[in-house]
């Protein structure tokens, strides 16, 4: 068992849900000697138990409420649509001056269902990894999951500036880039970045799946690359990313219906065989490509065997 090392930014930690994200910032946080001691809670006896042996969390909670007692900093890492019901659940058990935030994809939600269950005195200060893998529970995660990735927050207005500050410091000392901005614009940025991409990645799949004149076994046989990383992604917790998508409907809707405006224009240029407008576009998203890579945020090297191993499933989604 992996021991967690003392002193640290924060002296104790409580993780609520110890899944991929939740388990890798015990990992980079032990790897930083960030806390002084890391505590968690998950429903499942299984996950609590897998977490002590892996030496993720040093004593295991079957409530959210005893796992927050005492903690100065609460993580919420579960589903979108379950954090309203602990965050009331929690509330009346935060100590004075604790900071509460979350790892969730949509930030509009969260103010809306965590604020009004925390207590004055707490500082709230939700947030967003932008790093993941299509793997969940707690033995997915990894110490370098975060490294130049983005962590975006999200503090209501009312948020003192030196808790937000603080969880900055933490994200950045467990190797992500840190942005700040409200939770709005955050939604519609990532509506288009993450959540209409997985949408079309869930659909896409289903489709091949569902016709007819093409077996199932043709399918997974004859994956192209792009099929394929479909498929990975569309591999991701089907809980997590229903949530996502009723929690950040408005956003999701109006970049699709973007999205389905532009591919209509592509259609048409494939109709009526207008060669210059297809070239000119595809070339526009090669550019954009370019910029990811040039940014830090994936390699260019071909990868078609995607290595096995932790380190190779760090990919931000």
């Amino acid at each position: 068992m992996s021991s967690v090392q003392k002193g640290g930014m924060f002296q104790r930690v409580a993780l609520i849900g110890i899944g991929l994200i939740g388990s890798s910032i015990s990992h980079a946080m032990r790897r930083g000697g960030l806390a002084g001691s890391i505590v968690g809670h998950a429903k499942s006896v299984a996950t609590r138990d897998t977490a002590l042996r892996l030496g993720l969390i040093s004593t295991a909670y079957a409530s959210a409420a005893e796992a927050v007692a005492g903690a100065d900093l609460v993580i919420l890492c579960v589903p979108v649509g379950a954090c309203g019901a602990i965050a009331a659940e929690i509330g009346p058990h935060l100590a004075k001056g604790a900071i509460v935030t979350d790892v969730g994809s949509v930030k509009g939600a969260i103010v809306r269902d965590v604020g009004p269950h925390l207590p004055a005195g707490v500082h709230f200060v939700p947030g967003h990894p932008i790093a993941g893998t299509e793997y969940s529970g707690p033995e997915s995660g990894f110490a370098s999951l975060f490294d130049n990735r983005w962590c975006v927050l999200t503090p209501p207005p009312e948020t003192d500036p030196a808790a937000t500050a603080k969880l900055k410091a933490l994200w950045e000392a467990m190797g992500s880039n840190v942005e700040v901005m409200t939770a709005e614009h955050h939604d519609m940025v990532l509506a288009i970045t993450s959540h209409v991409p997985h949408l079309i990645a869930f659909n896409i799949v289903n489709t091949a799946a569902h016709l007819e004149r093409v077996t199932d076994s043709e399918v997974i046989k004859f994956s192209a690359g792009g099929f394929r990383d479909f498929t990975r992604i569309a591999a991701s917790d089907p809980t997590m990313w229903r949530d996502v998508f009723l929690n950040n409907k408005e956003a999701v809707l109006e970049m699709l219906g973007r999205f389905t405006e532009d591919l209509i224009h592509l259609q048409r240029a494939i109709r009526y065989g207008e060669a210059d407008t297809l070239f000119r576009l595809f070339g526009e998203a090669r550019e954009v490509r370019k910029g990811v890579i040039q940014a830090g945020q994936d390699t260019a090297a071909p990868n078609f065997g995607r290595e096995a191993g932790a380190d190779a499933r760090g990919k931000a989604k």
